[in-house]
């Protein structure tokens, strides 16, 4: 089957057991989806409750492997006791919450007081909990001390959007670590928990009703000022979990109010985005009829991207855990549905230090990401649909053994290896077998260094 032919089909790339689902255009004559994101409220809730339902078999993904801290106290999991704080008072919101949602068929029992009394009390119980956990900073800032490594970037912004579940210490911890992996400032605009099972109600509302909550406003009002300010030459935004249902509603305001150049100063990555969208409009219809040509032959970048508004997007999901599978995963093989090329890694967990970070950006002793890991390793080669489709087949072993059972050979990183392999990829298919660090842009980035663009 020709090459071509392949990627319009929106076959993945698969990079030994990775797959890389290349971005989507706007002119694909493949079947739209039959319930776009701008659709019925209520139809969207239905088919999300659907898709939680025929998914709920990947839930124990979320937090396994459990026990695996390579980054120690910075590990969500981790038996520090901030971290131990954080899971009691987490458990006792899970109990608590449950029981207000099954005690709800019973109030029609009372009478309108009794209604109010009890829900204000639920109320009560719940933000003082969630006072606990959040604090009262709705802005949170890096602590790591970079020394001079960390000015030599004054022309970037990096804005972080947090996901379901994190608290002030957990926020605190991944803007360290993101500090560590990419040694510059982190700036974190809490997205603020109140319990699990809370938080997956607003996430609902966010994702199908389009509702802007306090913690979207606040964030899109930090990202538009960055983008506006001149001293910022380039603004990085990334997403984790719930901040990719945020972040995809930010852009969609982005691209409405601010000009396509101001919005093309920005690049955005994500993990384990729970999203059902994610727009980057072509800025100018000239462009149009030049990705249609090229098409994703061209595995990455600048020249290509640029044609975009937003000028790189980029996903990352694993296999085996629920929220991914329930957002990135499920939207991003529809057309015209998701920007941004999707890196899917074999294994479960979705927190975003013990889980996604340290198997993408492992560090080493000297808190600094290792030139070489299992994942940006693996080689790449085209395949066809169905590798999700298997994955729940082995899903116990993949619960049992995590990602240990990845394996990848070894080689160098080619320095630019994105652009160039980008230039030439379906010769470089032939000659070369490449690696995951070829094909994303962020691990450029790793250890303070910086793609060219």
């Amino acid at each position: 089957m020709a090459l071509n032919s392949k990627l319009s089909d929106f076959s993945p790339i698969v990079f030994g057991d990775l797959n890389i689902i290349p971005r989507q255009f706007l002119n694909s004559h493949t079947a739209p989806s039959p319930i776009p994101y701008t659709g019925s409220p209520l139809l969207l809730c239905l088919a999300d409750i659907r898709l939680f339902f025929s998914l709920a078999w990947s839930l124990p993904g979320i937090l396994i492997p459990v026990t695996r801290w390579r980054s120690s106290a910075l590990d969500e999991l981790y038996p520090s006791l901030p971290n131990l704080i954080s899971l009691a008072l987490h458990g006792f919101l899970i109990i608590f919450q449950s029981l207000v949602l099954l005690s709800l068929p019973f109030l029609i029992l009372l009478p309108l007081w009794g209604v109010i009394l009890y829900l204000a009390a639920v109320y009560a119980v719940t933000w003082i909990t969630a006072l606990l956990l959040n604090g009262t900073e709705d802005v949170l800032h890096s602590t790591v001390d970079l020394g001079e490594e960390g000015k030599r970037h004054a022309g970037e912004c990096w804005i972080y959007l947090n996901g379901v579940s994190i608290g002030k210490h957990w926020l605190q911890s991944n803007l360290d670590r993101l500090a560590y992996t990419f040694r510059r400032p982190i700036t974190g605009v809490h997205n603020r928990t109140y319990g699990i099972l809370f938080d997956l109600l607003q996430c609902i509302v966010e994702r199908d009703f389009d509702y802007a909550t306090y913690d979207i406003r606040r964030s899109y009002v930090t990202i538009k000022n960055s983008l506006l300010d001149e001293k910022n030459k380039k603004v990085v935004l990334i997403l984790h979990s719930q901040g990719g249902i945020e972040g995809s509603l930010i852009l969609d305001w982005l691209l409405t109010e601010l000009p396509h150049d101001t919005v093309n100063k920005l690049e955005i990555y994500s993990f384990g985005s729970a999203a059902n969208h994610f727009n980057n409009p072509l800025r100018h219809s000239q462009f149009r009829s030049s990705a249609a040509t090229n098409g994703d032959t061209q595995i990455a970048t600048s020249t290509t991207r640029n044609h975009y508004a937003v000028r790189h997007i980029e996903h990352y999901a694993a296999a085996g855990e629920f929220v991914a599978r329930w957002g990135v995963l499920h939207f991003a093989p529809l057309p015209s549905r998701y920007a941004g090329r999707v890196f899917i890694r074999p294994g479960t967990g979705h927190l975003l230090n013990q889980h996604y970070l340290n198997s993408i950006f492992p560090l080493d002793q000297n808190m600094r990401v290792r030139e070489h890991n299992s994942f940006m390793d693996m080689n790449v080669r085209f395949t066809s649909d169905g590798a999700m489709e298997r994955v729940r087949e082995g899903y116990v072993e993949m619960l049992l053994g995590g990602e240990e059972a990845m394996d990848g050979a070894i080689v160098k990183d080619r320095g630019n290896g994105v652009s160039d392999l980008a230039r030439s990829w379906p010769v470089a298919a032939r000659r070369v077998t490449p690696r995951v660090r070829d094909c994303s842009r962020l691990w450029l980035y790793r250890n303070g260094g910086s793609p060219e663009d």
